[in-house]
């Protein structure tokens, strides 16, 4: 090949790699630590998969807490965290400041995971992490907001959103996909539009309709 071409060659090779748009990531925000205890940066995330979970304790949802745990105990040494901010905008649900949430969060499921600062997560003052995990994972129907308490977002070892799972979906569901993505080293796969989330009815009903749990909060 002479000379001149082998330069055009490698050169427009850089340029396509160069122009390729770089994915959304979890590891590129920080967030509230709870109270004043500052912030953490989620790029300490990174190598990691991570499910992410708006919570709330008055929610019919809130035993899912106990299966959030089970994962995280069973995964977490394979780098796997859920990591949960809870949130007072369904039902005010999540009436509390942070340190009677992680106090009943730990009393009554044993949590050990995570939880941030609370958060919105729909509105003009939704939290960037979430308006940023809505735009990539948007609900059925092309639908952005966050239904109800305890929606929850997969993403892979680069932080990059993969799958959108309603409340409804119990995480003990979940598992395939977390095995699927810790087999992963590379970038996350970008699966079709349609499979990319799971919504499995009305959680509004569904929630009215459970009986909340037993709470300790002393």
């Amino acid at each position: 090949m002479p000379l001149g071409l082998s330069f055009g060659f490698f050169g427009a090779a850089k340029h396509e790699k160069t122009s390729m748009k770089r994915r959304a990531s979890v590891t590129d925000f920080t967030v509230k630590k709870g109270g004043d205890t500052g912030h953490a940066a989620l790029d300490a995330m990174e190598g990691k998969v991570v499910l992410i979970v708006n919570v709330a304790s008055m929610c019919g949802f809130t035993g899912q807490y106990t299966e959030l745990e089970a994962l995280q105990q069973k995964y977490g040494p394979d780098n796997f965290t859920v990591i949960a901010f809870p949130c007072n905008q369904f039902g005010k649900q999540e009436p509390w400041e942070h340190e009677q949430i992680e106090k009943f969060a730990q009393d009554n499921h044993n949590v050990s995971f995570p939880i941030y600062e609370k958060v919105n997560v729909n509105g003009p003052a939704t939290d960037p992490l979430f308006q940023m995990l809505k735009t990539e994972l948007p609900g059925m129907l092309g639908s952005t907001s966050v239904k109800w308490n305890f929606t929850k977002f997969l993403c892979g070892r680069d932080g990059v959103p993969f799958k959108r799972y309603s409340s409804l979906v119990n995480p003990s569901k979940i598992t395939k996909d977390i095995e699927k993505l810790l087999k992963v080293k590379g970038a996350t796969p970008t699966l079709a539009a349609a499979d990319r989330v799971v919504d499995e009815g009305d959680a509004t009903e569904a929630d009215a309709a459970c009986a909340l749990p037993p709470r300790s909060t002393m």
